[in-house]
């Protein structure tokens, strides 16, 4: 299968502080990979490091072939955990600026996903509640043709009624033909859509698995291994 993201033996530190040590896995083409933790685990500085953000780290990472930078970013579609679109933007000119900016935008795919989510493009972004600009930001994120969606912490400033929506409108509007890379510690709600589950804790991977062989070999849901991992039991 192939393989649309490579990471091997990624490591990077900030003074004597060990962010991730050693992470090694891989996004295959169609498949929807869970990267999970409690803050502070590392995740963050993963996806950093794929989307070139971050300099001065060990290891290998490629992106469709290419290592972290401009040419791999235009195959990458990117949510950030913080709010990245400019907020005195109306909804309908956030629509546009990705419309130019990106070849592979799907202006109509994102006015309809708005639609089924009764936010209105004539409003201002920064009037909108938090979880609707969430939405929004998801939105235009996912309407892109893009090899690999990176979603960071993409649902955890939203109501669990919301989480659920928004998590049908990633199904609903991923083809299959790319990959998504999803960060969060909210387990429960992600779990359903994930191929593949990499947990981590303090930088380093301790599971990384289907996510039907872990829960067949462990008698457990995802949600009930991660809470251990917070407690840093054991999961091996």
């Amino acid at each position: 299968m192939e393989k649309i993201l490579q990471i091997d033996n990624l490591t990077k530190s900030y003074g004597k502080t060990h962010a991730v040590r050693g992470v090694t896995f891989d996004v295959p083409k169609g498949s929807i990979v869970g990267l999970l933790g409690p803050n502070g685990s590392g995740k963050t500085t993963i996806i950093k490091t794929i989307m070139g953000l971050l300099a001065g780290y060990g290891g290998t990472v490629t992106i469709g072939g290419n290592a972290p930078g401009p040419a791999a970013n235009s195959s990458i579609s990117y949510l950030p955990d913080v709010a990245h679109i400019p907020t005195w933007f109306k909804v309908s000119q956030a629509i546009a600026f990705f419309a130019d900016f990106y070849e592979d935008f799907d202006a109509d795919r994102a006015i309809a996903m708005l639609g089924a989510m009764q936010i209105p493009i004539s409003k201002q972004i920064k009037t909108l509640s938090r979880g609707m600009q969430e939405k929004v930001q998801l939105s235009l994120v996912m309407s892109r043709r893009a090899a690999l969606y990176v979603l960071d912490e993409s649902i955890g400033a939203v109501d669990p009624a919301s989480r659920e929506f928004i998590i049908d409108t990633i199904l609903k509007n991923f083809d299959g033909e790319g990959a998504i890379l999803l960060s969060t510690h909210i387990i429960a709600d992600i779990e359903p859509i994930l191929d593949v589950a990499i947990f981590l804790r303090e930088g380093e991977i301790v599971l990384h698995d289907d996510v039907d062989k872990i829960r067949e070999e462990r008698g457990m849901s995802l949600d009930q291994l991660f809470r251990p991992t917070i407690k840093c039991q054991p999961l091996k």
